[in-house]
């Protein structure tokens, strides 16, 4: 590939990417002492690694800073249709832009980008429809308004990536829905097939496909994720009865936890007792979940554990009848997903099962989930020492803790292999970490190994982390294609 300097930036562009990196300035004075040059002289010129060369020439392609082999011909208003295109407002950084662009590229539309890379000129009489219904870093298509934004727009929460049932639950480390979505587009899985998420977590995949319409399997070895996932897919199904039982449930939650109430003296049951006498497994996981964000309330926030409870079980059937509204008023087709307590380093799947992977292998050396997430675990009744022998990369100390998670993760990639689908792909969000003072790089550990299994890497997008307890400094995502 060669590259050739278009111009310098502006104060405006540096500032829109929030950091300008010193590899991105370094890659772009290089670029213009050649005025053009190759790819691979380039590397040899700076002395980066090939990922870190095409993250940082895309980064400048798209702020129009350099053109390469890939830069597409200016399109001709004049000569041909075209239809509007505007982001959504909040997309400010420069891997949503790329991942928009990945996302029309997909659906094998031309673009040229327009107003401050706000606005994209579409050609080739793309379908609109499909655009309407599918892309996630989109407001408009023409005149018409995205799914996408009309779903942000159920939100019971002040940030705008929580709407409909995604806050339910303060887990740490979550997907951004809307970078869910445009992988989904990225990898091309078109209705009624399969997505896996191997690491669930805290469902992301899960929702984001089941709006789409696209299949789901969502595994995680962590009890609590399990029923975060389930209750933010499935309550949908149990609203009715949901309702029906809320006032009960804020009764005996109040009765178990205050010892003088407005309830004292009446025969109201506790809220274990409760929780026990539902018989639909959906809607127990629903108030059991309302039980566990009003612990975390309380735990992280010192909130009053009562009146958390009551206002986020609120919340959450308000949220919950607004996904009901929203698959109504979109016409919304869901997607059927299937969550199950499992291991991602043995997969109960069989081979070239699933059409697509987007997962997250956990921050496990940055991140102790276990630890982290300790007060919703006991009020599980979970045994917290011997659920640490069982995850991933919570086990040990220094050097032999980095080797465990390093064959754990492995064993994971060569599963996700195995069940793939040949020539379709995986998109891996992973990102280096500082443990013990010492920079882990995870991002070329999962190249090399995914390369090794028979992945080719096609993209490699690079984000950067801010302050996820100062101990993430970059998160990748990663698309490979399984080729052999």
């Amino acid at each position: 590939m060669k590259v050739t300097f278009v111009r310098e930036p502006t104060e405006e562009e540096i500032a829109r990417t929030l950091k300008w990196s010193a590899t991105t300035k370094r890659v772009l004075q290089v670029v213009k002492s050649k005025g053009s040059i190759a790819s691979k002289e380039l590397q040899q010129t700076t002395g980066y690694k090939p990922s870190t060369i095409y993250a940082q020439i895309s980064i400048l392609r798209r702020m129009g800073l350099i053109e390469d082999d890939r830069s597409m011909v200016k399109l001709a208003p004049e000569t041909c249709q075209t239809i509007k295109a505007d982001l959504i407002d909040n997309v400010q950084f420069i891997y949503e832009l790329a991942l928009a662009e990945l996302e029309l590229e997909a659906f094998d539309v031309k673009f040229a980008v327009a107003n401050s890379l706000r606005e994209f000129v579409l050609s080739g009489l793309p379908n609109a429809d499909i655009l309407v219904r599918r892309l996630g870093y989109f407001k408009t298509i023409g005149e018409r308004v995205t799914d996408y934004y009309r779903l942000t727009r159920y939100n019971r929460t002040h940030s705008v990536n929580q709407y409909l049932t995604h806050w339910i639950y303060p887990y740490k480390g979550k997907f951004h829905p809307q970078m869910i979505r445009a992988l989904i587009n990225v990898l091309k899985l078109k209705e009624n097939e399969t997505v896996l998420d191997p690491f669930i977590g805290s469902g992301t995949t899960a929702v984001e496909a089941q709006l789409l319409g696209i299949n789901c399997v969502g595994i995680d070895i962590s009890p609590l994720c399990i029923l975060q996932s389930k209750v933010k897919t499935e309550s949908i199904y149990g609203i009715d009865e949901i309702k029906r039982l809320k006032n009960e449930a804020i009764s005996s939650f109040t009765t178990s936890n205050r010892l003088q109430t407005l309830f004292s003296g009446h025969n109201v049951r506790s809220y274990d007792d409760f929780l026990t006498s539902i018989e639909d497994e959906r809607v127990r996981n629903f108030f059991l979940m309302a039980k566990l964000v009003a612990i975390s309330d309380k735990e992280r926030r010192r909130r009053d554990l009562v009146e958390s409870f009551v206002k986020n079980l609120n919340l959450m059937v308000l949220s919950i009848e607004d996904y009901v509204t929203a698959i109504k008023e979109l016409g919304l087709d869901l997607g059927n997903v299937n969550i199950h307590l499992g291991d991602a380093r043995h997969l109960s799947l069989e081979e070239e099962s699933v059409q697509g992977i987007i997962t997250s292998p956990p921050y496990s050396i940055a991140l102790d989930y276990i630890a982290n997430d300790a007060h919703a675990f006991r009020a599980m009744g979970y045994d917290l020492e011997k659920m640490r022998n069982e995850f991933i990369g919570v086990k040990g100390k220094g050097e032999l803790r980095i080797r465990m998670y390093n064959e754990d993760i492995v064993k994971s990639f060569a599963e996700m292999h195995r069940v793939l689908k040949k020539g379709r792909y995986c998109a891996i969000v992973i990102g280096d970490a500082t443990y013990e003072g010492r920079k882990i790089r995870t991002i070329d550990f999962t190249i090399e190994q995914c390369e090794k299994l028979g992945f080719t890497l096609i993209h490699n997008i690079n984000k950067i982390i801010y302050g996820l307890y100062n101990v993430m400094q970059t998160d990748n995502t990663l698309i490979f294609r399984k080729d052999t």
